[in-house]
């Protein structure tokens, strides 16, 4: 059966590639802020907001490809007393969030969903918490300048793979996760619906 991932994420693209799953990947049809307004009006939290648009994500494909898997992803970040951020616009903005994570922990939620003829078969949510160091002004700011505003397409700013790691004094979780595709329950699922081999 074929993979579609509903996204052009790519380091998502990548981790697929890399562990031998053969994909195709394709931008979901949905209006995100627009569903992120549609559940937060109806008060999830956290991660139920990372589910809601994984699950989103993988119908809007899912509705326009009959007979494929469609795997849509999410991520959302959350301080521990359930203050939400979402994506910067802007550098400015990202600074600021940057300033105001540090010092601090927050959680990152990874959710994946797949679709199949229109129905959500499968789901899965994992959190990653990430305490960062005390970071400097000046710190920020030299960090921005070096990574540029690739750093916006990532809801905390940071790529732990290459210089965002420097940002942290613990990390909790799968570095899958903190990139976005809990990779460990999305194989043991393919293995299981024979996509991949077992």
């Amino acid at each position: 059966m074929r993979l579609i991932l509903a996204s052009q994420s790519a380091g998502r693209r990548a981790l697929l590639t890399q562990a031998g799953i053969a994909h195709q990947a394709m931008s979901a049809a949905c209006d995100e802020e627009e569903e992120k307004a549609r559940l937060r009006a109806h008060g999830v939290d956290a991660a139920g907001l990372a589910l809601g648009l994984a699950e989103a994500k993988a119908l809007s494909v899912s509705n326009q490809d009959k007979g494929t898997l469609v795997l849509g992803c999410d991520q959302t970040l959350a301080l521990e007393d359930g203050t939400q951020f979402d994506k910067a616009p802007d550098m400015a903005t990202l600074a600021a969030h940057l300033a105001a994570l540090s010092g601090r922990t927050h959680v990152l939620h990874a959710a994946m969903a797949i679709a199949c003829d229109g129905a959500i078969i499968w789901r899965h949510v994992e959190p990653a918490r990430m305490t960062m160091r005390p970071l400097s002004a000046q710190f920020i700011q030299a960090y921005l300048e070096a990574e540029g505003p690739d750093l916006l397409s990532g809801v905390g700013g940071y790529r732990i793979e290459g210089r965002g790691i420097q940002l942290f004094e613990r990390i909790e979780g799968s570095q899958f996760t903190i990139i976005g595709l809990p990779l460990l329950p999305l194989l043991a699922y393919l293995r299981d619906a024979g996509v991949i081999a077992q």
